[in-house]
């Protein structure tokens, strides 16, 4: 397979299932590479997971481009799409072209992600028209949370599900090459699977989605702090990370490392006649005083 594209992606809706992982850095990327994931999201959830902040809304425009720059660069064939983080595209349409030019032009993304229905719709349909593919993403949003109530399941009600359903297929009909559903009702993430003409990639949505994305730390046990009830847990690495630091630090402290063929050895002749020159001082003679630092 080559390159992963947004097109491509689009156009894989109703003929296989679209695997999608955040990533924060080249060794991420590396290993998601290596699993053959479609997608790798260069989610604002860095946040959290990776600069330790307690909700989405911190990251800055040049914090998300030093990572998204990392992870295209891990990046061969997986497509990489840039998170927009908070006030980032709200404040003004123009702002919003020009941050998202950003994230193509210096972080060599290859697409954008942004939150929101209807109200975004302008962002999405100018971002577009500028050559930049979009992926939606409604339901649970991360950077609304404080106008949410905190981290909760959304579209409950009739009501609020219809509204969700309206806001993602305004975001297809304004260019999106597809829609995250996150954190709704399966039932409802099927329905707007079905009426969409363009893939949903689901977290926290159930089983009927397009596809799924979810966090690389969650994934594989890396993060502790918050452990959201649709996270399936692959692999325990925070643990095994635990043990093996630990071990290194064992080792350190009882003399056990390095040993010998973690060492550089020295040729004889020359140790003896360095050590000749320690002996004598000559070796602190021609040391210049500026190297003592």
């Amino acid at each position: 397979m080559g390159k992963m594209t947004a097109p491509a992606v689009a156009a894989a809706k109703g003929t296989r299932r679209i695997t999608v992982l955040t990533a924060y850095d080249y060794a991420a990327a590396r290993l998601a590479e290596a699993a053959g994931i479609d997608v790798l999201l260069v989610g604002d959830s860095l946040a959290m997971v990776v600069l330790g902040h307690e909700d989405t809304l911190s990251v800055t425009m040049e914090e998300m481009l030093h990572h998204v720059r990392a992870v295209a660069r891990g990046a061969e064939k997986a497509l990489v799409v840039a998170d927009m983080p908070f006030l980032s595209y709200q404040v003004s349409v123009a702002e919003a072209v020009a941050n998202a030019g950003r994230f193509l032009k210096e972080g060599r993304a290859g697409a954008v992600k942004l939150e929101g229905g209807r109200e975004v719709v302008p962002q999405v349909r100018a971002i577009v028209a500028a050559g930049i593919p979009v992926l939606g993403h409604v339901g649970l949003t991360p950077q609304h949370v404080a106008a949410l109530g905190g981290f909760r399941v959304q579209s409950k009600t009739a009501e609020a599900a219809a509204k969700l359903l309206e806001d993602a297929l305004a975001l297809a009909e304004a260019g999106c090459f597809g829609v995250v559903l996150e954190c709704i009702p399966g039932p409802v993430a099927a329905r707007v699977t079905r009426a969409l003409p363009v893939p949903t990639i689901g977290i926290g949505a159930g089983p009927d989605c397009d596809g799924q994305v979810l966090v690389f730390h969650d994934v594989l046990g890396l993060y502790d702090r918050l452990r959201p009830r649709f996270v399936k847990q692959y692999a325990e690495l925070g643990q095994q990370a635990v043990e093996a630091l630990t071990q290194y630090a064992d080792a350190v402290r009882n003399l056990d490392f390095p040993g010998p063929e973690h060492t550089f050895p020295m040729d004889p002749e020359a140790l003896a006649a360095f050590l000749a020159l320690a002996a004598t001082g000559t070796a602190d003679a021609d040391t210049p005083e500026s190297s003592n630092i």
